[in-house]
């Protein structure tokens, strides 16, 4: 064998359920007990001769006894155990290891419990963001749930979600940023922001060298109060590098005490709050509220039109529309995403009722999973969610081109979209039949959605009981009990 197999939980199991004593199991194998004690508690492998007399005396499946199981077991210890609610506890893989081989009935109820606890946080998760949004509307704003455990990087996401993706100050303080540098729409944005970091912040701006093509995006020397912009950056990324950078040197007090009043948990989750605050001012700074909102409706939101008359990338007018939520100047309330290849959401906002799953994969009917497919056209679609709100769903692929030859070219799809009682200031709507019955039944994720007869089901809804008829085989392998 070319693999040291320690199967001893196999093995005693093997000898319990044929109701024999070490001893017995040893002589009806020839072997020694002592031999059988060490095999059963791993101190040795389980040789391929051992394997095959149990296989001969005892007619069993010596595949039973491979270590692939538990090497999968370990695994998924170790995923779960990435779940925040474990943070603090960092077992070593050899812990897992020795857990999964003495006791893999324990490990096997573990997950099943930190499954059900996903599952249970899924479901709370889901009536939460749905109380949220009907309190929101009568009040104008809810608090987020004190006691759910998030990590981080969730938390100051679920923040700026109960917050409308609007900061009023930073929104404000960008407007007039760059009214006083006359920036909105220039194709020298970049030489701008330059000349005014050096005359205002004396600070410089320099490339990487043409042959640092890992070079971080931007790295700021705080000693020589020199920043270094990527090469590989296109110049609406370049442009929004620099105006985050003037976040950092104008807008910290802003920055600071939205960070504070928003009471987060941990040091982490207020710098990540620090990070993006900064990020959002860069977007007010480069696409200014009133400007860019009269731009969105006189072009009704195209979002080609709009990326190419800013200058900016599809991504950051996307962003933007999310964000145009100023008290009494509101445009149209969007929902805005960014997914990876492997289904990860990367960055969710929404001024909607619109629900985003936060474990687990997206709704497959969505069309934001066809943009990988067609790449640079904006994909449109009607759908309805359970709640029968509907929506206006656009969809965008994007990528970020390999920078030497085999290296991979990362690809990322943008959704947006608003209620259907908005579509009429967006051109994507033009054509459509808003009233038509053939609209996309959109989930939140199968495992919290009540549509039992979808085709493209993964799995069962949590709170409903799976039916299986042996005698019937639809596309779905199983029937919901309505």
């Amino acid at each position: 064998m070319s693999k040291k197999v320690f199967a001893g939980h196999a093995v005693r199991h093997v000898r319990e359920r044929l109701g024999l004593t070490q001893m017995d199991f040893a002589r009806r194998l020839a072997l020694s007990p002592s031999y059988i004690n060490q095999i059963e508690s791993n101190q040795r492998p389980v040789t391929a001769a051992v394997l095959l007399a149990i296989s001969r005396v005892f007619d069993l499946d010596i595949t039973r006894f491979g270590a692939d199981d538990l090497d999968r077991i370990v695994a998924d210890l170790r995923e779960a155990l990435a779940d925040p609610v474990f943070r603090g506890i960092e077992p070593s893989l050899q812990d897992l290891k020795n857990a999964t081989t003495h006791a893999p009935a324990f490990a096997h109820a573990f997950l099943r419990l930190h499954g059900a606890l996903r599952r249970l946080e899924e479901r709370r998760a889901a009536q939460d963001d749905a109380v949220v949004s009907v309190a929101r509307e009568v009040d104008g704003a809810a608090p987020p749930d004190e006691a759910r455990n998030l990590a981080p990087y969730e938390e100051v996401r679920d923040h700026f979600h109960y917050i409308d993706n609007y900061v009023d100050g930073l929104d404000r303080a960008g407007e007039e940023r760059n009214a006083a540098l006359d920036l909105f729409g220039r194709d020298d944005a970049v030489a701008v922001l330059v000349e005014h970091l050096r005359q205002s912040h004396a600070i410089a701006v320099e490339m990487t060298a043409s042959t640092q093509l890992d070079a971080p995006l931007l790295a700021y020397d705080r000693h020589r109060r020199v920043a270094t912009l990527a090469r590989t950056l296109d110049p609406a990324s370049r442009a929004f590098r620099l105006a985050a950078l003037i976040a950092r040197f104008e807008q910290s007090e802003l920055i600071d005490r939205h960070v504070r009043e928003a009471d987060f948990r941990s040091t982490t989750a207020r710098e990540v709050c620090r990070l993006s605050l900064q990020n959002y001012y860069a977007g007010a700074l480069l696409l200014p509220y009133r400007r860019f909102a009269r731009l969105a409706r006189e072009t009704r939101h195209d979002l080609d039109r709009l990326a190419v008359m800013t200058g900016a990338s599809h991504e950051q007018v996307c962003h933007r529309l999310s964000t145009l939520q100023r008290p009494g100047e509101k445009g149209v309330p969007f929902y805005f995403l960014k997914v990876d290849r492997a289904g990860n959401v990367i960055k969710r906002h929404s001024a909607t009722r619109f629900q985003f799953a936060r474990y687990g994969g997206a709704c497959p009917v969505w069309n934001v999973h066809e943009a990988f497919e067609q790449p640079a056209r904006t994909l449109v679609q009607l759908g309805e969610m359970p709640d029968g709100v509907r929506y206006l769903c656009l969809a965008r692929g994007t990528s970020k081109p390999a920078l030497r030859h085999g290296a991979r070219e990362r690809r990322f799809a943008l959704g947006i979209g608003c209620e259907i009682s908005y579509a009429g200031e967006l051109v994507h709507a033009d054509g459509l039949d808003l009233k038509s019955a053939a609209v996309a039944p959109l989930g939140v994720n199968c495992r919290i959605c009540p549509r039992t007869a979808c085709p493209e089901r993964a799995f069962p809804p949590l709170d409903r009981e799976i039916v299986l008829d042996p005698d019937r085989r639809d596309v779905v392998p199983f029937a919901v009990r309505e």
